[in-house]
């Protein structure tokens, strides 16, 4: 019996997978139409831990706030922490605010501040969106899941899968312990070319992070003539 039940519940494993295609069909139809008509973003990424009264809080919700006055919307992963600052500098601007929120057994739930959610089951779906929408990345303190879009991020670029944008760590307190582990480490061993570690800027202010990615599309346009 044991046995029977088992063949059934593996059978029937077997069908569901086929299936699971028409989910990510829809994640990807549902942010692909939510977001084709956003304009130019950019995303912002960190902790999900990092209180209010943290100072990287205040410093998100500022970027966010000046990053709409120079004419984008925010994208951000639309929990707490970092991603609540970024979508509350851009709502309290003025600005669209753009939350892409994850399905978590611990149940994430979306911030207050976002006026656009677009919820996914699916990681790899969500990140297709803050890539394919972003003029750029600002990547404050984080965690695994902030690592993860970072070296994504430079992964693609670097790979030339994706044009090249600006990507910005804030906080160089914060970052150069690993700056300094890619360049002992990973650029002494070859595993990386030194042009590799030009990929990313690092920025201690919003207004630097913001000139960051002026000057970078300035230049492009200046290149073009």
């Amino acid at each position: 019996m044991k046995t029977t039940k088992k063949r059934v519940a593996d059978d029937f494993s077997k069908l569901e997978e086929p299936w699971r295609v028409f989910r990510i069909m829809g994640e990807f139809v549902e942010g692909f139409h939510t977001l084709s008509e956003v304009g130019p973003a950019i995303s912002i990424f960190g902790s999900a831990r990092t209180q209010k009264t943290h100072k990287m809080y205040k410093m998100a919700e500022k970027t966010a706030e000046l990053f709409v006055k120079a004419g984008y919307a925010v994208i951000t992963g639309g929990g707490p922490g970092i991603m609540e600052a970024g979508n509350k500098g851009a709502t309290e601007a003025g600005g669209e605010s753009i939350g892409l929120n994850i399905e978590l057994p611990f149940e994430q739930k979306a911030n207050t501040y976002v006026k656009t959610l677009i919820n996914f089951h699916y990681f790899f779906c969500r990140k297709v969106m803050f890539v394919k929408y972003a003029k750029a990345f600002v990547i404050f303190p984080g965690g695994y899941g902030t690592l993860d879009e970072l070296f994504e991020s430079i992964t693609l670029i670097q790979t030339r899968r994706i044009d090249r944008f600006p990507v910005v760590l804030f906080g160089s307190q914060y970052w150069k312990g690993l700056v300094q582990w890619m360049e002992s480490t990973l650029l002494k061993e070859n595993n990386i070319d030194k042009d590799d570690l030009k990929l990313f800027k690092i920025v201690d202010t919003p207004q630097q992070a913001v000139k960051v990615v002026s000057d970078y599309y300035s230049g492009r346009k200046k290149a073009r003539r």
